[in-house]
């Protein structure tokens, strides 16, 4: 959301992220980001409900500090992310673990107490085991209550409510009349009810918080994929060890067999095999020799080489990685638009509902006693947890599963597009195809002269010559030894071997052959050879394109290609297409599908594919896509497969069947539950067990997408 003060036109935004494990419900979203929104010198607050952060764009001038403090004014406590943070929040699972644990040993044995006060015990026995359940339950109340009465303490004390607040106070008047009914020998007391609700309730909080750590240990455990360190070659020929965070471009790392990376760069000597699985989802080792970029976190396999540094720390690609997957959370799509007004106006009816009750029930003479306890009920049952949950648990446990499938979806409003799409826009180049030329089968170049060809390949960095190195490369080919090799820039390499000229690129002899399909190698007294290259079509395309046809999406290629280069692939895959499209003509293609009432899917990986990319109802784009690319698409798919498309949009479908069932659960429970509780036929107890299980029905339904990726 975006602020709507003024920011000095020349101020370069700097971005802070804070941890703030207060937020437990969908209203507090719009809380955090509208109430930041008005603080002169923030340009954006996007609140992470997933992982409880809130990251903040702002004028450079505000510090830390100060943005903490405008955050607590607001009614969160808020820290800066540190390396301690991370541990602390870390710790909020065990210690409501810990809680929920009390809570249902607690629960478990005043259950057992009150079985002899149902079976008819009176007098002193009926009193003792009142005593001995009010011992039990002060403690553990007190204890196992911390995470909803802290919560509601700091909201009121702000001058707002949250869903907390109804909770504890239902939770404090249920064990505060059970008290009182100990001391005067009354018949009933409601210890169970009260420690049976905090114990239900913790189970599904600590259900999604376990989930939020998986969103958190997810993004960690990626980042602990790169080295700590590296062995950095000094000017004078000595080496040292350099911590990760001071590595810095420029600077050239000793890689050692069996090492993995801690930066991204470029080999500069050396030639290996590297694990690029954790990237590209690709399981077979990759050659790499001089020229040949690799990345923080893959695992060099074969020799050592030496790598010059082009990223380091949060440059890197792993680290754009683990950056996407920390903003997959909570955005405002229409689900969680609703979830939020019905928080917004939940406690103010709530607390109206539960006094009227009171009222009423004084008034029709039953005594402040009944009515307390019939209020208290109510309280209770209204709990709008199983709403607050029906959003954030589904989208929570898809994101995961996509995520294990390599589809890292940026937001959880992605998912509710993607399940509308009815028209695909796919680009080639890229998307449809690898976006790398590989040399056709069988190579044209007789296998004497393999070493000549490598030697001349690895000393350019054409797309072509690349191609042909990795070709060779995989062969396990040892370059030749070349002299006076010098490259033309756009024509090709020219080298000596044995006295004979070699060349690797265009012969002005032969101008009829200079396309992009092709090159030539030449070595004097020998024949010219042409090699051939295509760029191949990703893996399942067709049975990609196969199954949104079963889903009822129609294909259709949006290309910035020549017609020439398109139409082959169109063909092959059925599919009509639109060439030569300029940024403008596929915003207009766009444009032209969605006012025909179309949700479009654009799928792209090029500069040019971004406008298109931000202007579809929804998009994706591969891992080896632009910067600009992945950054404008709502997902992002790992490895060289075409599946996760449709994989994406089916587990899209899958989710908010999910989310409506969960919002039917929701209202369908305080439809039938509170006018039953305004009626006093529900008890405290009975309240708490019936509140809790529609929050334990509403997790485990959304549980149910823990295989929405298959």
């Amino acid at each position: 959301m975006t602020a709507v003060t003024a920011i000095r036109p020349d101020a370069a935004l700097a971005e802070s992220l804070f941890s703030v494990p207060s937020l437990r419900c969908a209203g507090c979203i719009a809380k955090v980001e509208n109430g930041l929104a008005t603080v002169e010198g923030i340009a954006a607050a996007r609140v992470n409900f997933t992982a409880k952060r809130v990251r903040i764009a702002h004028d450079p001038a505000l510090d830390q500090p100060r943005l903490a403090a405008e955050i607590e004014r607001i009614g969160f406590a808020a820290e800066p992310i540190s390396s301690e943070i991370a541990r602390q929040e870390a710790g909020d699972s065990k210690r409501l673990i810990r809680a929920m644990a009390v809570a249902g040993f607690a629960m478990m044995n005043i259950m057992l107490l009150s079985v002899s006060v149902w079976s008819g015990a009176a007098g002193a026995t009926r009193d003792l085991f009142h005593w001995l359940s009010a011992m039990i339950a002060i403690p553990t109340v007190a204890y196992a209550g911390w995470p909803f009465f802290t919560s509601a303490w700091t909201a009121l004390r702000h001058g707002r409510t949250n869903m907390d607040v109804p909770i504890s106070i239902g939770v404090v008047l249920a064990t505060v009349m059970s008290l009182f009914e100990t001391f005067v020998s009354g018949p009933h007391a409601y210890f169970d009810g009260a420690v049976s609700l905090l114990f239900f309730l913790l189970v599904g909080r600590v259900l999604d918080s376990v989930m939020r750590d998986r969103a958190r240990d997810a993004v960690t455990a990626l980042l602990r994929q790169t080295a700590k360190g590296a062995l950095v070659l000094l000017a004078d020929g000595a080496s040292r060890w350099v911590d990760a965070v001071r590595i810095e471009p420029g600077m050239r790392m000793l890689v050692a067999s069996g090492e993995r990376l801690a930066a991204d760069g470029v080999i500069e000597a050396g030639r290996s095999s590297f694990d690029l699985s954790l990237l590209t989802g690709e399981s077979a080792p990759q050659p790499a020799s001089v020229g040949t970029s690799v990345h923080a976190g893959t695992l060099n396999l074969g020799a050592p080489v030496t790598v010059r540094v082009t990223a380091a720390g949060p440059d890197t690609v792993i680290a754009d990685i683990a950056r996407m997957m920390d903003n997959a959370a909570q955005a405002k799509s229409r689900y969680v638009r609703i979830a939020d007004r019905a928080a917004r106006y939940y406690a103010p009816a709530v607390h109206t509902l539960a006094f009227l009750s009171f009222v009423g029930w004084m008034i029709a003479g039953a005594g402040w006693h009944q009515s307390l306890m019939i209020a208290v009920a109510v309280l209770i049952i209204t709990c709008p947890c199983a709403l607050g949950l029906a959003v954030p648990a589904a989208q929570i446990v898809a994101a995961g599963a996509l995520g294990r499938a390599g589809i890292l979806i940026k937001d959880g409003s992605a998912l509710e597009r993607l399940a509308e799409v009815d028209r695909a826009l796919f680009d080639k180049t890229g998307t449809l195809t690898l976006g790398r030329p590989e040399v056709r089968e069988p190579l044209a170049i007789p296998e004497a002269h393999w070493p000549i060809a490598l030697a001349l390949a690895q000393a350019s960095r054409h797309p072509l010559a690349e191609a042909l190195r990795r070709r060779l490369s995989a062969e396990g080919v040892t370059a030749a030894e070349l002299e006076q090799i010098v490259e033309h820039p756009g024509e090709g390499v020219e080298g000596w071997f044995a006295g004979r000229r070699t060349w690797l690129g265009r012969d002005s002899a032969m101008e009829g052959l200079r396309d992009a399909i092709g090159t030539r190698l030449l070595i004097e007294g020998e024949e010219p050879v042409t090699i051939g290259f295509e760029d191949r079509l990703r893996s399942a395309v067709p049975e990609t394109l196969e199954r949104l046809r079963g889903l009822g999406i129609e294909a259709s290629i949006l290309s910035g290609d020549r017609a020439c280069a398109v139409a082959p692939v169109a063909k092959g895959l059925g599919l009509s297409a639109q060439t030569s499209a300029r940024p403008e003509d596929k915003l207009a293609a766009i444009g032209r599908y969605a006012g025909a009432g179309a949700k479009v899917l654009m799928v792209g990986d090029g500069l040019n594919d971004g406008p298109a990319l931000a202007a579809g109802h929804v998009s994706m784009a591969p891992a080896s896509a632009s910067d600009v690319g992945q950054t404008a698409a709502d997902a992002v798919f790992l490895g060289d497969s075409f599946a996760p498309v449709a994989t994406a949009i089916v587990a899209a479908r899958r989710t908010m069947r999910v989310v409506r069932q969960n919002f039917a659960i929701a209202v369908g429970y305080n439809v039938v539950a509170v006018p039953l509780a305004i009626v006093g036929l529900v008890t405290p107890l009975i309240a708490a067990l019936a509140m809790s299980g529609s929050s334990l029905i509403v997790i485990a339904n959304a549980l149910r997408l823990r295989g929405a990726a298959r």
